[in-house]
């Protein structure tokens, strides 16, 4: 399979981790119509791969995750086609929140409007010491459109979201470390190494209990707890009957380290 055919992305493979790299850096990798394409059927295509694991998720060069959705586009659309945006963006969301496989956002600088709303639909969010997040969209008159009001609120509680969506204000790493935002902040460049680490050892494990563990906790939060616990037990008895498991439990009986197909 080819990753070269992208105009805005950069994906490079390395045994079971997929970088993905927003190349955008002149306009700071901002998420024009073309990129959220791009990063659709990127996300397509690393989802029907068995040799990928994890995916990483970043933006070119020193200063910007992504910086935001891309005003130059947005100045003149209409109403219609400012719902379809958001519903492009939105889509794109799901797509990554519903993928099977582990996302991992690797903010390296800016991560603003649809930019910090693009990490949130990641599974987890590591930052540099330098990166900058925010929802400034009511700053331009409009509100978060890929997801930042729903999926912020749930990361941080509602009050803080409001703060966050109604101030605009851009807060440092540590102060999102702090609320919650992001999951761990390193010096800048210790970055991509750091997350590389986790990445690494997330792709270690059976690849179908992982997928059922992001499964089982985003399904669950919508669910009255009895419910979830019910999907749980389900889950647990159905991977005793995969090969993963007899090789998960082999491996620990003989003190070597188990070798999963995600089968």
């Amino acid at each position: 399979m080819s990753y070269d055919s992208f105009e805005t992305l950069k994906i490079s493979i390395d045994g079971p981790i997929a970088t993905v790299t927003i190349t955008r850096e002149a306009a700071l990798n901002a998420l024009s119509s073309n990129v959220i394409g791009e990063l659709a059927h990127a996300a397509g295509e690393l989802e029907i791969s068995t040799d990928i694991r994890v995916v990483i998720l970043t933006g070119a060069g020193d200063k910007a995750f992504v910086a935001g959705a891309d005003i130059a586009e947005m100045v003149d659309m209409t109403p219609v086609q400012a719902r379809a945006f958001s519903e492009m963006g939105g889509a794109l969301g799901d797509a990554i929140e519903s993928s099977e496989k582990p996302w991992i956002a690797a903010v390296n600088g800016f991560a603003l409007g649809g930019g910090c709303e693009l990490a949130l639909a990641c599974d987890f969010i590591y930052a540099s010491d330098k990166a900058k997040l925010g929802q400034p969209e009511v700053a331009l008159g409009v509100i978060p459109g890929f997801g930042g009001t729903q999926r912020l609120a749930r990361r941080v509680g509602v009050a803080k979201c409001k703060e966050l969506c109604m101030t605009g204000d851009r807060i440092t790493a540590a102060e999102a470390l702090r609320i919650g935002l992001v999951d761990a902040v390193w010096p800048h460049a210790e970055l991509m190494a750091k997350v590389t680490e986790v990445a690494l050892r997330i792709a270690a494990n059976g690849p179908l209990a992982v997928a059922e563990v992001k499964r089982l906790v985003h399904e669950g939060q919508s669910a009255p707890l009895d419910q979830a616990l019910a999907l749980e037990q389900r889950s647990f008895g159905l991977l005793f009957g995969t090969a993963d498991q007899r090789e998960g439990m082999a491996a620990f009986i003989a003190k070597r380290k188990p070798v999963f197909k995600g089968q």
